[in-house]
């Protein structure tokens, strides 16, 4: 029995507030279950220096978890030499996902960061970080326009991330912690509106597992981030943003 009561394809109850802090350039607050991450946006004049004078813009993010946002302490990482491949990893994934849905050559030589950083984590941290990133960019984005900055939406695309796995041989949608701790097969996936990949990670934690079987986690997970971008256009709407090229 999961935890709630949920079935196997059922998703955390899941909340978005845009806007949620007031002086970023964007940004969104997610609640899925019991993880709870903010995301923040900042426009920055300049570009990382392979993309100096090509008028090409860059989206990068940054993660990392409090302290308490676990059961024990983590220890805060300070610098870029204390930075663990976990969190390096993360917000490598999070920023190749934005960059697949934003046209770069819109945005000019200007670079957007996206911080996220998570308040409460029990399983599924970097697929809530994609999710709730890709909220605080379009508003963002949305800033720029009202500023004639930019001239057009950059952003062509929503994208939403879920996690799936095998847990005691049964699919499942959205793990929390302890089913992902004890998950024989975990995986991410990152999707568009349209039902487009960004990408996947997947790892057999025991025993390998069958296309079958990926084939069943790819369309579990499609449909729950089907459910997830449309919570995303709610919030996205009620912010005026109505002309994004929604599917």
């Amino acid at each position: 029995m999961r935890a709630n009561n949920r079935l196997p394809d059922e998703l955390r109850p899941i909340k978005i507030k845009p806007d949620y802090l007031d002086f970023a350039d964007g940004s969104a607050y997610i609640e899925i279950g019991k993880t709870k991450v903010v995301a923040a946006a900042t426009i920055e004049e300049k570009v990382p220096h392979f993309l100096k004078n090509s008028g090409t813009g860059w989206v990068t993010a940054e993660y990392s978890m409090l302290p308490r946002s676990t059961e024990k302490r983590n220890v805060r990482e300070r610098g870029q030499s204390r930075l663990s491949g976990r969190n390096q990893e993360i917000q490598r994934l999070i920023g190749r996902s934005l960059r697949a849905v934003t046209e770069l050559n819109v945005l000019g030589e200007k670079t957007i960061i996206l911080d996220c950083d998570v308040l409460q984590a029990d399983g599924g941290t970097r697929t809530a970080s994609i999710t709730a990133s890709c909220v605080a960019l379009a508003l963002s984005l949305k800033k720029m326009m009202e500023k004639n900055i930019i001239d057009q939406m950059p952003l062509k695309h929503l994208v939403g991330a879920i996690s799936v796995g095998i847990v005691e041989g049964e699919i499942l949608l959205d793990l929390d912690y302890n089913e992902d701790a004890k998950a024989e097969i975990d995986m991410n996936v990152v999707e568009t509106e349209k039902g487009q990949l960004v990408e996947i990670q997947a790892t057999a934690e025991k025993n390998p597992f069958s296309r079958k079987e990926l084939s069943s986690l790819l369309s579990i997970a499609n449909k729950g981030i089907k459910e997830i971008i449309e919570v995303q256009k709610e919030v996205l709407k009620k912010k005026s943003l109505l002309f994004m090229a929604y599917g």
